[in-house]
């Protein structure tokens, strides 16, 4: 029998919960448009899923995009501005990271939809 860690995000903590009961509204369903607005670019949606993995600075992301710094910086800034990510100064850098863990598991099952139609693995029930 396997372990798993334990999460701030698990169901049974102190934590926040992965899951809100909701009736989706005209405000909140705007709000969720505007999210997936965001993502339905694909420099951006890389931006994100690396700043899924952990907070990263403006190099590291430029790095990783393989895109112009301006581009980042346009895309960061957008993101910044929809409040999709934080940036915090280390020194001379500034480091981004994603603003919640809601955010976090959108990315990474985005990516892994994606994943299963391109490779055409079977989707989990």
């Amino acid at each position: 029998m396997s372990s798993q860690p334990s999460s701030p995000f698990s169901a049974g903590t102190d934590g926040p919960s992965l899951v809100h009961p909701v009736t989706p509204g005209p405000e909140l369903l705007e709000n969720a448009a505007a999210t997936l607005r965001m993502l339905a670019e694909p420099t951006r949606l890389h931006l994100l899923w690396q700043l899924a993995q952990g907070p990263r600075s403006v190099t590291e992301l430029t790095e990783a995009a393989a895109v112009p710094r301006t581009v980042v910086s346009q895309h960061l800034a957008k993101l910044r501005l929809s409040g999709m990510v934080n940036a915090r100064k280390d020194g001379r850098h500034v480091i981004y990271s994603l603003h919640d863990g809601h955010l976090v598991r959108l990315i990474r099952e985005t990516i892994n939809h994606a994943d299963h139609r391109t490779t055409g693995e079977p989707s989990h029930g």
